[in-house]
């Protein structure tokens, strides 16, 4: 299964404030526990003149606004919030990701998870959308009602929901508060009012009484906390990694996470590449 996106990518913030850009500023600065001092170093700048723009004092430069921008880590998307908020033009382009313009990107990333096979491997974008995935995490969905799967898959309705993976997901509790905590800083970093709905409704599905959470009949010495699901009788065990690109020039291209799955025991590796033949 490989499937890609054709509208534009999920909204990751909310609409600009009129607060100015000077209180935005501090709001960043304070979420990211930076003293103005700090920053002032970090952006070779002073501490007084850091206090004098996010009072609205001074007016910061559009190379000032990038400057403490990237030294307090906002997102992307956020940035071109900041330079609007300071009267500048947006920086960063949200090219649709069916644009010709990404063909390179959204073909590297085909490459990329179908090399993956047979391991499982996905790209979502910042509200969880399934843009791509690769044949293994089909053979992890078969079954899934159609419902859930169009018109667009969101990988975590795929995974909490009751009628989706977390059936199947022997180790229940400890993946769903993985996922739910890994929600939670995305929320607080991205301030996105779409990725808090879905927090809602995820965390709101009812875990059965009887969810599995327990260790395998065999210990197994993980290095990572392990998704463990079963699929045709087996309990195959994954450990996740989520890699993002390298300083992105792009709000969507920003946003977009590819997700790979690594077979956690010799067992599970064993099972994948007998059912790829």
């Amino acid at each position: 299964m490989t499937t890609v996106a054709s509208g534009p990518p999920a909204s990751g913030s909310t609409a600009v404030t009129d607060k100015g850009v000077g209180p935005m500023l501090r709001a960043w600065r304070e979420r990211r526990r930076i003293s103005q001092l700090e920053l002032a170093l970090r952006a070779d700048s002073s501490a007084r003149h850091i206090s004098f723009v996010e009072t609205g004092r001074s007016r910061p430069s559009e190379e000032m606004v990038l400057r403490l921008a990237e030294h307090l880590e906002v997102p992307v998307r956020e940035r071109n919030s900041l330079l609007l908020a300071a009267g500048y033009a947006p920086r960063f382009p949200e090219t649709p990701l069916d644009d010709p313009a990404l063909d390179a990107l959204r073909d590297g990333m085909e490459r990329l998870i179908v090399g993956y096979e047979p391991y499982p491997a996905l790209v979502v974008d910042a509200g969880y959308t399934v843009v791509a995935a690769n044949r293994g995490i089909a053979m992890l969905l078969e079954g899934v009602p159609e419902e859930l799967m169009a018109p667009a898959p969101n990988a975590m309705r795929l995974t909490l929901h009751p009628d989706g993976l977390a059936p199947r997901i022997r180790n229940l509790r400890e993946w769903r508060g993985h996922l739910l905590a890994q929600m939670e800083r995305e929320i607080a970093l991205q301030r996105s009012e779409r990725l808090r709905a879905l927090y809602e409704e995820v965390s709101a599905y009812p875990v059965p009484e009887d969810a599995h959470d327990g260790e395998p009949a065999e210990p197994v010495p993980y290095f990572a906390l392990p998704l463990r699901i079963e699929h045709d009788g087996r309990i195959l065990s994954f450990v996740s990694s989520i890699s993002t690109f390298n300083t992105p020039m792009d709000v969507t291209v920003a946003e977009l996470a590819i997700e790979t799955f690594l077979p956690a025991d010799p067992a599970t590796t064993k099972y994948l590449h007998s059912l790829a033949g």
